[in-house]
């Protein structure tokens, strides 16, 4: 669309295709000179075929412009990093090309150097009851989504810009009560409905 702009306007550009091609980052790597890393993250996001159309490319370390009729080889081959969080299956002939290795989700002594990071200063005693909080919601059985990482540091921003009572956080059983602003951990109506119902149970027992 642009080289067809520029055509009627005049400019020179046009009789040059390589001035209206954008390169990507694997072409950026194959150029670059020197080991590189190069990250394909959620690749099972991508469409269906995604996978399967970057095999001869990742075999060969090349890859055909057909606008220019040039070949991009790799001058260094690049470390590259392929990212999934399993939405979907990849293909078995794609898989036999990557060393497989599974990221657990973080256990409390890793969250809480992720939470420092982010968080650097928050009050121990917010993050405590935070992180027990969160592990607590997630052993609940009929979650539809488990809240995330991503969820938990959203969750805290919201905690410390209300300053949110530390009591009503710290809970020994999530299933007695529906954590404040739990919003920001919870996706679905779904899950949401679920907590309202287990709360309600819990206040009805202890009444009775």
């Amino acid at each position: 669309v642009t080289r067809l702009r520029d055509s009627q306007l005049g400019d020179e550009r046009v009789k040059d295709v390589k001035n209206y091609i954008k390169k990507g980052k694997m072409w950026e790597a194959f150029e670059h000179k020197g080991r590189c890393v190069l990250l394909i993250d959620e690749i099972d996001k991508a469409d269906i075929e995604f996978p399967n159309d970057l095999l001869q490319e990742l075999d060969r370390m090349e890859f055909h412009v057909y606008e220019t009729g040039e070949t991009i080889k790799a001058i260094e081959r690049p470390i590259v990093i392929i990212t999934s969080n399993n939405e979907k299956e990849l293909p078995d002939a794609f898989l036999r090309r990557c060393f497989f290795h599974y990221i657990k989700f973080p256990d409390e002594d890793t969250m809480q150097a992720i939470v420092d990071v982010h968080f650097p200063g928050i009050k121990k005693r917010l993050i405590a009851n935070a992180l027990a909080s969160f592990y607590d919601m997630r052993k609940v059985p009929g979650l539809k989504k488990k809240p995330s990482t991503s969820e938990l540091l959203d969750w805290l921003k919201l905690l410390v810009t209300d300053d949110i009572d530390l009591d009503a956080i710290k809970q020994k059983d999530p299933s007695k009560l529906i954590p404040p602003l739990h919003g920001a951990l919870l996706k679905n109506e779904q899950d949401v409905a679920l907590f309202e119902r287990l709360a309600f149970l819990a206040r009805r027992e202890s009444r009775g």
